[in-house]
């Protein structure tokens, strides 16, 4: 029996934000020249990508702190109808060498600077970068709270919150938290065993998965696990006439919390090939072997 199919688009959450169903990252995208920034978000758009999402660490080191907001910015100063194709999704809450601050002074001025640099007037998903565990939950969400009143963001999110951070910070926010940003890979499957995915549907949570790829072993697989993984990948993939990185991308997506691959290439053609994803349609037996692979024993 074959799994259902991911549809083009969904919500995010409950916010009735239509997006897409994979999300294009820029976390390589700081240091691109103005020219070469549009042809990758042009590609995205080809691929049915309307979610983008950055974050005001992006650029830090080579580059600098904001400066891969600062670059999209620029892209919407001189075409201004590519930011209303899309849904943008900025994070903070990252602060070297601190190294994380969520405190109300902080993330209010976050938000504001990424709204300069961003040249926009709303950001439409922001979300806690990083948990700050000295920060309370209830400061964390009235400052949420003054922002989405202010008009400043229109959803919230976390990234790489765990589960009991999740719950607790839901308790004391009247702005639902409508995403959580997990690594989630055929490599990494943490997310998929440790409960989660499991809270994410409870909680009518949209699953952003970072390192869909695995940091590239994906394509180069280095170890045993790894070559495992990636030839149960590419089973699928060669009888659907697709690259293995369209069937990695496309294996996260079968899972029922619909998780949503953030595809990282600045790459134009590997940007439009990650529509491939959707020609794939899993059976069951093809979906467990490639977790069996990345558990490296049967399961129970």
């Amino acid at each position: 029996m074959t799994l259902p199919s991911p549809s083009l688009t969904r919500r995010l959450g409950k916010s009735g934000i239509e997006i897409s169903s994979l999300a294009w990252g820029m976390w390589r995208f700081a240091g691109l020249e103005l020219a070469a920034a549009r042809a990758a978000i042009d590609a995205a758009f080809e691929a049915g990508i309307t979610l983008f999402d950055t974050a005001d660490i992006y650029g830090f080191g080579e580059q600098g702190f904001g400066k891969a907001e600062e670059l999209l910015g620029q892209v919407f100063a001189e075409a201004p109808e590519y930011r209303e194709r899309m849904v943008l999704a900025t994070k903070g809450g990252i602060t070297p060498p601190t190294p994380y601050d969520s405190s109300a002074e902080y993330l209010t001025k976050a938000i504001d600077d990424s709204l300069c640099r961003l040249a926009t007037d709303r950001i439409d998903l922001w979300q806690i970068h990083r948990p700050d565990v000295l920060t309370h939950p209830q400061e964390i969400a009235r400052t949420i709270e003054d922002a989405h009143k202010a008009g400043k963001i229109r959803a919230f999110g976390v990234s790489n919150f765990t589960q009991a951070q999740i719950t607790a910070l839901a308790q004391f926010s009247a702005v639902p938290i409508v995403s959580t940003q997990p690594e989630l890979s055929p490599l990494r499957i943490d997310t998929i065993e440790n409960g989660e995915l499991d809270q994410a549907m409870a909680m009518d949570l949209a699953v952003m998965a970072w390192s869909p790829l695995g940091g590239g072993r994906i394509g180069e697989p280095a170890n045993a696990r790894e070559q495992n993984v990636a030839a149960a990948l590419s089973g699928v993939a060669a009888a659907h006439g697709v690259s293995r990185t369209a069937a990695a991308y496309s294996w996260i997506m079968a899972h029922p919390a619909r998780p949503i691959p953030i595809v990282g290439s600045q790459n134009p053609a590997r940007i439009i090939e990650a529509a491939d994803a959707f020609k794939i349609q899993w059976t069951r037996a093809d979906w467990y072997s490639v977790l069996v692979a990345a558990r490296g024993v049967p399961l129970p």
